[in-house]
């Protein structure tokens, strides 16, 4: 163990300052182009058309075509999500209080200077601007299957996918599709407080809103209301992402750059600001944690998880860990270049504060995140590898305490590749 612990650090060490760098917008423009109906993969493509029809299959339900008045009454079906084993454990997820811990987390925003804003819009207007059509289509769906699961599929590979999508529909995955969507802290009580307005809505913008040819196919502009700050939508693709990984931790680095993936579309669409997306991934990370280290809510994950795992088994006629094997050109989240991706997608190139380094502190039971995925690592090393792989200090949203610097600069992306790398 001791050598194992003493190549681990060397190879952290050696790695750590090669991740200190984003790509250009240009590259994770490309990147994630290659997760869109523009994949090179048919596989992937026929994968990406099964799960926007089942979201449109959703939306639509009982009505004979599928109208954007429906998009405003959304949610899982009885069928898909078991509501009723949820309640009757009656669980408290105790939202009003983590909805004010959250704006504590994201306090910071407030202070943030006008070169850092002003950056802010450039960057969505640039990404805005730039984007393909594939990765229009792409931020359409993602945006209009907020209340669903659908968008998880591609990110399981062809084979965990098409089960996914198969036991979701027929409902053999109730109890966690249930329960990873009220483990969803709403943003609203962010929005409110920090109250910051939309790019498109900034005066003199070069914002372009996209027109729906992919869900409701009006060619309708895509928009949202209220605040900005932080979002709603990258909360949700990230929490349900994190709660899925723990749950098929065979999957945890493609699952991670889904939750992040799905934050850029929303910067595609024009809808929000790469803060809003940051600051979503510190308080859906932090949530996430807070619900696995109450044991309470641990007793209905292990039940959910168990049943989720059970379903995908049977669907895929395999071991889990078989059906969730890489599959190479059409797996395209599991390319090595989407750890690149990731590591853009925490800061968004936007200005570093300069300074000196400040010391990363774990919060208790933070390292609860990596336990599924790095099961063999006891609690203190998958907390050393929090610190050794994070984000360098000054970037926008790091604060001035302890907890705001960790959950900015925590990259479970790069702990997790820097684990096995040292296997």
């Amino acid at each position: 163990m001791k050598i194992r612990l003493t190549l681990l650090t060397a190879a952290l060490l050696l790695t750590h300052q090669a991740m200190a760098k984003d790509i250009p917008l240009g590259q994770a423009r490309d990147i994630a182009n290659t997760t869109t109906p523009a994949s090179d993969s048919q596989t992937y493509v026929a994968l990406e058309a099964q799960s926007l029809a089942g979201l449109r299959q959703a939306l639509q339900g009982n009505a004979a075509s599928l109208t954007r008045d429906q998009l405003e009454h959304t949610a899982q079906s009885a069928k898909q999500a078991d509501s009723a084993w949820l309640k009757a454990r009656g669980y408290d997820f105790q939202t009003k209080v983590n909805q004010q811990v959250d704006i504590a987390l994201l306090s910071s925003f407030s202070a943030l200077p006008k070169p850092v804003l002003d950056a802010n819009l450039h960057t969505v207007e640039a990404i805005n601007r730039d984007a393909t059509q594939g990765l229009r289509h792409q931020a359409l769906a993602d945006a209009e299957g907020i209340s669903y699961l659908y968008f998880i599929a591609d990110a399981l590979g062809p084979k965990l996918g098409n089960a996914f999508l198969a036991a979701y529909d027929k409902g053999e995955l109730g109890k966690a599709a249930a329960l990873i969507k009220a483990s969803e802290v709403s943003t609203g009580a962010a929005k409110k407080h920090f109250d910051y307005k939309r790019p498109f809505l900034i005066q003199n913008n070069s914002i372009h809103l996209v027109p729906d040819d992919v869900v409701v196919k009006d060619n309708k502009a895509y928009t949202a209301d209220g605040g900005s700050f932080p979002s709603g939508h990258t909360n949700t693709g990230y929490t349900d992402s994190l709660l899925i990984a723990e749950m098929i931790p065979e999957r945890f680095d493609a699952l991670l750059t889904r939750g992040a993936r799905y934050g850029y579309s929303r910067v595609v669409l024009g809808v929000h600001y790469p803060l809003d997306v940051i600051g979503s991934r510190m308080v859906a990370e932090r949530n996430v944690a807070h619900y696995l280290n109450d044991a309470k809510y641990r007793v209905l994950f292990n039940e959910a998880r168990d049943q989720l795992r059970a379903a995908l088994e049977k669907e895929c006629g395999t071991s889990l860990a078989q059906c969730a094997q890489s599959a190479g050109k059409d797996d395209p989240y599991r390319d090595p270049a989407m750890r690149n991706f990731y590591r853009f997608t925490m800061t968004y190139d936007l200005p570093q504060q300069k300074g000196a380094e400040k010391k990363l502190k774990v919060p208790e039971g933070a390292d609860v995140l990596l336990e599924a995925a790095l099961p063999n690592l006891s609690a203190n090393q998958r907390s050393a590898l929090m610190v050794k792989t994070a984000l360098p200090a000054g970037y926008p949203l790091s604060g001035n305490n302890d907890e705001q610097g960790f959950w900015q600069r925590l990259n479970l992306s790069a702990a997790y590749e820097m684990a096995h790398k040292s296997r």
